[in-house]
């Protein structure tokens, strides 16, 4: 079996190294073809690499063109099983209220719906997904680095989830019936509960509260979204069951396997690639 990542991200690379132990031989695009992967632009190493996948999966998020792999390669899509890494964005602001897979399309960043609904179209199994953590990147580190924050409102909620029950989520998406399925885990809470949480296991105080207004445009945005994801679907269809029901599993997980780095060093330098 054979699988063709259209962008090698943090996310995308969980997925390959779940699949790979199980016999599927996997590989990957970014944007300059680093690490063994294939530059995206590079098209006959593309189109080889697609021809022979049994599966297809597109990390890569819409920009102001649209969807890159539908505007480059849409023609080599046509065979092998489609998968498509979409956001719970894609549902707006539900007020706090929970939204599945049957909640309409409304969210705010108009080419992410697009893409989501065009990959829908051609028949993909399309995993939404809200906040991503994992080793490396969580409130951990965030908390460690001193870049984490707390807002001033206790009603707002989100979803989040682990990057490995992404990983096993999609591995068995690629041989369920094809549609959206929304990945997330049982709890959604307030940011700043998180945030706290992961401050209490490294043995630091809470980062303060700061005001809504002096955060960047991006930031502002995610706290004017408030819903709650409902992963049912995933749980009846996939047979899908989170390893990290919460966020405090996968925090003491993360915890006690990893030593993030102190506020005092150097923060790692950051992907280029969005999953």
């Amino acid at each position: 079996m054979r699988l063709l990542i259209f962008g090698m991200g943090y996310t995308a690379r969980a997925i390959a190294d779940r699949l790979e132990p199980h016999g599927w031989r996997v590989a990957g695009t970014t944007r300059d073809g680093r690490d063994g992967t294939i530059a995206f632009a590079d098209h006959d190493r593309v189109a080889f690499e697609a021809r022979a996948a049994t599966a297809i999966l597109s990390s890569i998020p819409p920009d102001a063109d649209g969807d890159p792999v539908l505007n480059a390669y849409r023609d080599l899509l046509g065979g092998p099983v489609l998968a498509y890494l979409s956001s719970t964005g894609v549902y707006g602001d539900a007020g706090g209220g929970w939204v599945d897979e049957a909640s309409p399309i409304a969210g705010r960043r108009a080419n992410r719906n697009a893409a989501d609904v065009q990959w829908l179209a051609m028949g993909a199994r399309v995993f939404r997904l809200p906040g991503i953590y994992g080793p490396g990147r969580s409130p951990l580190d965030r908390v460690a680095e001193g870049k984490a924050h707390r807002v001033d409102l206790p009603d707002q909620v989100f979803s989040r989830i682990h990057v490995a029950d992404i990983a096993d989520g999609v591995a068995r998406g690629l041989t369920a019936p094809a549609g959206a399925y929304n990945l997330a885990d049982d709890l959604p809470c307030s940011q700043n509960e998180v945030v706290a949480y992961a401050a209490a296991l490294l043995g630091l105080a809470p980062p303060p509260f700061v005001a809504l207004e002096t955060l960047s445009p991006m930031a502002r945005a995610f706290y004017a979204e408030n819903r709650r994801v409902a992963n049912g679907k995933a749980r009846r269809v996939l047979g899908w069951t989170p390893a990290y029901p919460d966020y405090r599993f996968g925090l003491r997980a993360l915890s006690a396997t990893t030593s993030p780095a102190s506020a005092s060093a150097a923060p790692a330098p950051a992907s280029s690639d969005h999953r």
